[in-house]
C-alpha cells in the first residue's frame, strides 16, 4: 500500500479522484486546499479527510507520494517544499514556470534521492502501448515525420464560467487563458513523443496572443497559439501545434516509409488506431475520392484512413472521466508507486520531466532557434 495525500482540490482533482479506484493499492490519506470553502466542499463530497495546513499534510510521516494538483503558478513552491520535506511528488504539468526553477527540482529531487514525476498520464495510456507495440514490430517502417495536433476548439466562446467538475469546483479558464495554450497542452502530446522515440535535441517555434478578448477584462494572457518543429537524437521530426482557436483535434500521425498509424485522440485512453500499410488505398478512399470528384468539393467528414487496430481482449475496463478527458489521472502515480517499491526509475520523472518542461517552455515562449540542453 502506498500513501498518498493531494495538495490542490480544483478542477482537475476530480480527474484523479475519479481514476484513482483503478488502483486500490493507492491509499489518499487527506488533501488539503488553501480555499477553505472548496477543501470542504471536495471532503463532503467524496468523505475524505482533510488537513489543516500544508505544513500538518507535509508533517504526516505516513504519506509517501503528494501530488501537487495547484494552479501552475504555484507547482515550485509546493513541489519544492514536499522534497524539502522528505516526500516523492506528483505533478501537474507544468512542473515549473522556468527552467531555472525546474533544474532546482530535478537536482533537489536526486539530492535526496526522491522521486519527483509529472503529469500527464496518457503517456502510460492503452492507446500508446498499442501504439508502440505496431511500430515495434515494424509495421509502418523507420518513422520519419509526425504530425501531432493539440488544438482544444475556442473554449474561450463557450459558457466556460458555468463549467463544473463532479464535485463543484469551476474550471479555471482564468488560470488556461493567461499561462496560455501551450503549458497546458503540449504535454500530451510531448508524453507520446519522448516515448516513442527518445530526447529532443533542438527546437524552433512560435507563439502568439490571436484572440486578444477572452471575456476576462484586462488580465495578462498567454499565447493561445504556438508552432513548433522538433528535432530528435534519433533523427526524427516532429511538428506539434498547440492552440484555443482552431476545431478541436487532438490526433497524432506518424509517417514511416512503409505506412503511416493515426491516433484520433490523445486525451483517449482506448483512442480508435488507424494503420495504414504501404500507402495503399482501400475502397473507401476511392469511394470517397470518387465521389468528391464527381460532387465538385470535400464531404463535410473526415474519414481515417487504414484498418483500424483491436485491442488485446481480457484487460479489465479502466474507469475514467467522461469525454473530452477520458485519460486515466491516476496511472502516473500508480507507475510512480511502483517504481519507488522496486527501486527503479520511471519514465517521466527527475531529468526526462526537466527535459520535458524545457522543451515545453521553448515552445509557449516562441524560441525561433533552441538548442535544448537538459538532455536525460
Amino acid at each position: 500500500m502506498t500513501n498518498i495525500a493531494f495538495v490542490g482540490t480544483g478542477y482537475v482533482a476530480d480527474y484523479y479522484m475519479t481514476t484513482l479506484q483503478n488502483y486500490p493499492e493507492l491509499r489518499l490519506k487527506g488533501v488539503w486546499d488553501r480555499d477553505p470553502k472548496r477543501l470542504r466542499q471536495f471532503c463532503s463530497f467524496y468523505t475524505v479527510t482533510a488537513y489543516d495546513g500544508l505544513d500538518e499534510l507535509l508533517n504526516d510521516k505516513t504519506v509517501d507520494i503528494v501530488v501537487n494538483l495547484t494552479t501552475p503558478e504555484s507547482h515550485f513552491t509546493v513541489n519544492q517544499a514536499a522534497l524539502n520535506a522528505g516526500k516523492h511528488v506528483y505533478c501537474e504539468k507544468p512542473m515549473a514556470l522556468s527552467v531555472e526553477e525546474a533544474e532546482t527540482l530535478a537536482h533537489l529531487a536526486e539530492q535526496k534521492n526522491l522521486i519527483l514525476c509529472g503529469a500527464p498520464a496518457n503517456g502510460l495510456s492503452d492507446a500508446f502501448t498499442l501504439a508502440r507495440s505496431l511500430m515495434e514490430k515494424g509495421e509502418i517502417g523507420r518513422p520519419n515525420l509526425v504530425y501531432a495536433e493539440m488544438d482544444d476548439g475556442p473554449v474561450f466562446r463557450g459558457n466556460w464560467q458555468q463549467w463544473r467538475s463532479r464535485s463543484g469546483a469551476p474550471w479555471p479558464g482564468l488560470h488556461e487563458f493567461e499561462v496560455g495554450c501551450t503549458l497546458e497542452h503540449a504535454g500530451y502530446a510531448l508524453s507520446w513523443l519522448y516515448g516513442l522515440f527518445g530526447p529532443i535535441e533542438h527546437v524552433a517555434a512560435y507563439s502568439a496572443l490571436t484572440f486578444r478578448d477572452k471575456g476576462i477584462g484586462n488580465h495578462p494572457l498567454g499565447p493561445d497559439f504556438s508552432v513548433g518543429c522538433l528535432t530528435f537524437r534519433s533523427g526524427m521530426v516532429a511538428r506539434l501545434t498547440s492552440g484555443l482557436a482552431a476545431p478541436r483535434d487532438r490526433s497524432l500521425t506518424i509517417l514511416g516509409e512503409n505506412g503511416s498509424l493515426t491516433v484520433r485522440d490523445l486525451w483517449d485512453n482506448r483512442s480508435a488506431i488507424h494503420l495504414l500499410r504501404n500507402y495503399r488505398r482501400g475502397l473507401l478512399d476511392i469511394l470517397t475520392d470518387g465521389l468528391e470528384n464527381k460532387l465538385g468539393h470535400k464531404l463535410p467528414i473526415r474519414f481515417y484512413r487504414g484498418q483500424t487496430i483491436r485491442y488485446p481482449k481480457g484487460k479489465p475496463a479502466t474507469q475514467v472521466p467522461p469525454y473530452p478527458s477520458k485519460i486515466d489521472f491516476a496511472r502516473g502515480i500508480q507507475v510512480q508507486a511502483e517504481a519507488i517499491r522496486s527501486g527503479q526509475t520511471p519514465l517521466f520523472s527527475g531529468r526526462v520531466s526537466l527535459h520535458l518542461t524545457e522543451v515545453i517552455l521553448a515552445l509557449s515562449s516562441g524560441l525561433h532557434d533552441h538548442t535544448v540542453k537538459n538532455l536525460p
